[in-house]
């Protein structure tokens, strides 16, 4: 019996035809599962990246890079979905040759990428990228650009991710404290326009510290005591008093604005600032049980605490 000679280029050829198709039918998979959590399925566009307010940028030389943290690209995001597979009939087709002249030996050269934090965005090479994510390859060789941005981006986060700490971005801009308080934890919020809020605090704060002291504060000065004596101590606080738990999902920066109004509150009815520490356990208690009727205990035992100490210190004399 002849035994059948089997053309080594239609073999590539299948073979890339048939893992195209189980490609195909796998990014199919992903998107309906996105599409029936009601998430999105796209790469991130390098366009958002502006929002970060890029400070310059320097290149890096080739470096060995993880695929995994390839999560954009600069002009062809439209054409992959999440996980950087071929999404569209003609991506599908042009990562299909790419495969065939892989298994007929085929090497390529290094792909060009952004590098953003921890993440990378491609610049040239969108379709070498695919194959080395639909082969669950680990590594790659790449031309790295490193852009300096004031905030770090991760590998997993997602547009709105981008967005909010482009939002964060901007307000380090106006109030420098990533040059007054370099160490500072990054302050971080789950929905958008709250930086907003945490720039009146800080032009409240120069306000009263200007009539306290009887003097001009300036602007990197009024930041600076913000964020010691008021954010740090209240996170501090909330983080003592394990209040994240009882609010999944949240970043201590959304409690500091919900803890800081409940303080405000209860120091306007009181006629006196009742501090970092007292607000975040009445806000705590608020969590349990209703607002008024947790806020009528929590005065009650402020008095009774203060009548205490005043027995003690007259018991003392």
């Amino acid at each position: 019996m002849e035994r059948e000679i089997v053309n080594p280029n239609n073999f590539a050829k299948q073979r890339a035809s048939s893992e195209a198709e189980a490609l195909a039918r796998r990014v199919f998979f992903h998107d309906f599962l996105h599409r029936l959590r009601g998430q999105p399925n796209d790469l991130l566009p390098f366009d958002a990246i502006s929002r970060l307010r890029p400070k310059g940028e320097h290149y890096l030389g080739l470096r060995t890079i993880e695929v995994d943290k390839i999560v954009g690209s600069v002009d062809r995001y439209g054409d992959f979905d999440e996980h950087f597979l071929p999404k569209e009939p003609h991506t599908i087709e042009r990562w299909t040759r790419l495969r065939e002249a892989q298994l007929e030996g085929t090497e390529f050269p290094p792909i060009e990428v952004y590098q953003v934090g921890e993440a990378y965005f491609v610049k040239d090479g969108n379709h070498r990228t695919a194959l080395a994510k639909a082969q669950g390859q680990h590594y790659i060789d790449a031309y790295v650009i490193a852009l300096d941005v004031p905030v770090d981006l991760g590998p997993e986060d997602t547009l709105k991710d981008v967005i909010l700490k482009g939002e964060y971005a901007h307000f380090l801009e106006q109030t420098r404290l990533d040059r007054l308080r370099p160490d500072h934890e990054p302050i971080l919020f789950t929905k958008a326009g709250r930086y907003d809020v945490l720039l009146e605090h800080i032009r409240t704060h120069q306000y009263f510290m200007g009539l306290n002291q009887k003097r001009h504060v300036s602007w990197e000065e009024a930041v600076a005591d913000w964020y010691d004596k008021l954010y740090a101590p209240t996170v501090q606080e909330i983080r003592e008093q394990k209040l994240l738990e009882d609010f999944p999902g949240r970043n201590e920066a959304d409690l500091y604005l919900w803890v800081s109004d409940h303080r405000y509150y209860l120091s306007q009815a009181l006629g006196h600032d009742i501090g970092a520490e007292e607000a975040t356990i009445s806000a705590q208690r608020t969590v349990h049980k209703g607002p008024l009727s947790r806020a009528l205990e929590w005065v009650s035992g402020l008095f009774r605490r203060r009548s205490s100490e005043g027995r003690l210190n007259v018991d003392s004399r």
